[in-house]
């Protein structure tokens, strides 16, 4: 029989879309005031991969993922998630919003082995985290970088946010070290 040990913390991002600036940087204040320090960005890049979210966002957007200073535990991505969904709702009541959607927020973690992202989606690959929300994990790591799988969503493949995810991943494990 397998013995149940303590789950290791992990290292909180935030994954964002949006078509204004300003817009960005006020959902991640609104993030890092809840969630902690931000610790490091990447971005804005231009979300140009699909035109998926064009009905609601508009278009020209831009994608940014910041990550937090304090690790967390895992089970709490699906209550970061609502609080991410509520935000959204939140932002998009700010007064002359040109779009219904103004901010997207997609919370995930980093882990030694994965890169999870969480969802509302149910799909084959995906499980059941609780609150109604669901887990994917959207990179893994294997022969020292993070690498992706058929259903990665093609901006978390890039180059780009492979190298920010390694360089993540770097100081995640010397948070762990130098937590004993």
């Amino acid at each position: 029989m397998g013995e149940v040990r303590p789950v290791r913390p992990v290292k909180l991002f935030i994954g964002l879309l949006a078509g204004r600036p300003g817009l960005m940087e006020t959902a991640v204040e609104r993030c890092s005031a809840e969630l902690g320090e931000v610790e490091k960005r990447l971005g804005p890049l231009p979300f140009d991969h699909t035109d998926y979210y064009a009905a609601e966002m508009g278009s020209k957007l831009m994608r940014e993922i910041v990550t937090f200073r304090p690790l967390i535990d895992p089970d709490r991505l699906p209550g970061i998630k609502l609080r991410t969904n509520e935000l959204e709702a939140e932002i998009a009541r700010l007064p002359e919003q040109p779009v219904a959607r103004p901010v997207n927020l997609d919370p995930g973690y980093v882990s030694t082995g994965s890169v999870v992202l969480a969802t509302t989606k149910n799909y084959s690959h995906r499980l059941y985290l609780g609150q109604g929300i669901y887990g994917e994990v959207t990179l893994h790591f294997q022969e020292g970088s993070f690498r992706s799988w058929p259903w990665t969503y093609p901006d978390y493949q890039t180059p780009a946010t492979v190298k920010f995810f390694n360089e993540v991943r770097a100081r995640y494990m010397g948070q762990l070290k130098g937590q004993g």
